[in-house]
């Protein structure tokens, strides 16, 4: 078994935050059926370079375990054929612009009175109440009016957006958390309900303690690098070969950092508390010393004294990490025209029930033949029809 087993989404997202979501629901078993615009696809099928024998690898890291059927669901058939999928579905999650959907028929009041037990899900840049509702949502717009990028970057830099579309990301992973909560709550209740994720919500969310010190203090937090706002030493430091991180967590940790590094145990860095207040006296004091070795010495010597710390590894160095690998978080699948494809595999791991990364993102309208068939019934005369007519 697997976690989602017997669980059927309806799935009309694209780009990221959608995908995301429903590759999660997909990893945990559910069958995920893709729609996508006829002949066109999903907006990142076209995203590249690099593309991998023509396919775009944007599209292949987020699209695994589901099946793609093209539809026009702006024609009444198409529309039709939607409604049809949809009354054997379980899930249906959608990140259209607010009120897109309702012009079709196809939004949650619509589906909830046809379809109770649907559980709908909509990711949008704003949510469906508030002001700003009908506004579109980007995932580097969100960083900067959720308050990410008002944090991140150096003290003296300008503002940075993080290195992955992080607000897409978790939008997706809330999203899942939703829908698979959802599904709970039906098994007592017998009723579907919808679920609402805004990507601005989701990225206040994310800042936690931050949030936390701006409301102790009505101040809010400046960008600090790679600095912890309230626990040092936790950062980068740069050794006589590359960066890596030091986490020293308590007053214990630093005693031994302070033991193997030869760093004297001055009283005016006995507690955290001092740490923090005496920062700009210490950090420069805490380079000097470390830059003296090179970075695999200081990691080998902090982590046999229990003090936690890590190397800043590029991506051949995660990928090609035993850890990574015994882990099962690099996957190999053999895909129809990019051959041997390897993406990263699902970070949920179940002891009974496991999730897993069973089939190759699909081609598109790759089982739009098999799912008129085998879930609707069209013949083949049928299907040639809605080919011919540009429905599929």
């Amino acid at each position: 078994m697997t976690p989602l087993q017997g669980i059927t989404v309806v799935d009309l997202t694209r780009v990221l935050s959608g995908p995301y979501c429903t590759m999660m629901l997909a990893d945990m078993g559910a069958r995920v059926i893709k729609v996508e615009q006829p002949g066109k696809g999903d907006d990142t099928r076209g995203w590249g370079p690099p593309f991998v024998n023509g396919e775009s690898s944007y599209f292949l890291s987020i699209n695994r375990n589901k099946e793609s059927i093209t539809l026009d669901f702006k024609t009444d058939e198409g529309r039709a054929i939607l409604d049809s999928l949809i009354a054997r579905a379980d899930v249906v999650v959608e990140n259209f612009r607010p009120g897109t959907l309702d012009k079709l028929g196809f939004d949650y009041a619509a589906l909830s009175r046809r379809y109770p037990r649907l559980i709908y899900c909509s990711i949008s840049g704003f949510g469906h109440t508030g002001p700003r509702r009908k506004e579109a949502g980007y995932d580097a717009v969100m960083q900067a009016e959720g308050g990410l990028m008002s944090i991140t970057g150096s003290a003296d830099g300008p503002p940075y957006r993080l290195g992955v579309a992080i607000a897409d990301i978790v939008s997706g992973m809330f999203a899942a958390q939703g829908v698979t909560s959802a599904l709970y709550v039906r098994e007592r209740t017998g009723r579907g309900q919808e679920v609402d994720i805004a990507m601005l919500d989701s990225v206040v969310a994310l800042l936690s303690y931050q949030a936390g010190i701006y409301f102790a203090n009505e101040v809010a937090p400046p960008r600090l690098g790679n600095r912890h706002p309230t626990i040092v030493p936790y950062e980068t430091f740069r050794a006589s070969d590359g960066d890596f991180v030091v986490a020293v967590g308590n007053d214990d940790q630093w005693r031994r950092f302070c033991s193997v590094s030869g760093f004297p145990e001055d009283e005016q860095y006995a507690t955290n508390r001092q740490r923090v207040t005496n920062y700009d006296v210490l950090k420069p004091a805490l380079d000097a010393r470390l830059s003296s070795g090179t970075r695999a010495s200081w990691i080998e010597r902090l982590k046999s004294a229990g003090v936690p710390c890590g190397a800043v590894r590029d991506l051949h160095e995660v990928f090609s990490d035993p850890q990574t690998q015994a882990r099962d978080m690099l996957v190999e699948l053999e895909h129809s025209v990019a051959g041997a494809l390897k993406m990263t595999g699902t970070p949920l791991k179940f002891s009974d029930t496991p999730a897993s990364v069973r089939t190759p993102p699909p081609m598109l309208g790759e089982h739009t033949n098999a799912i008129l068939t085998n879930d609707l019934g069209f013949d083949h005369a049928q299907i040639d029809d809605l080919r011919a007519k540009g429905v599929i």
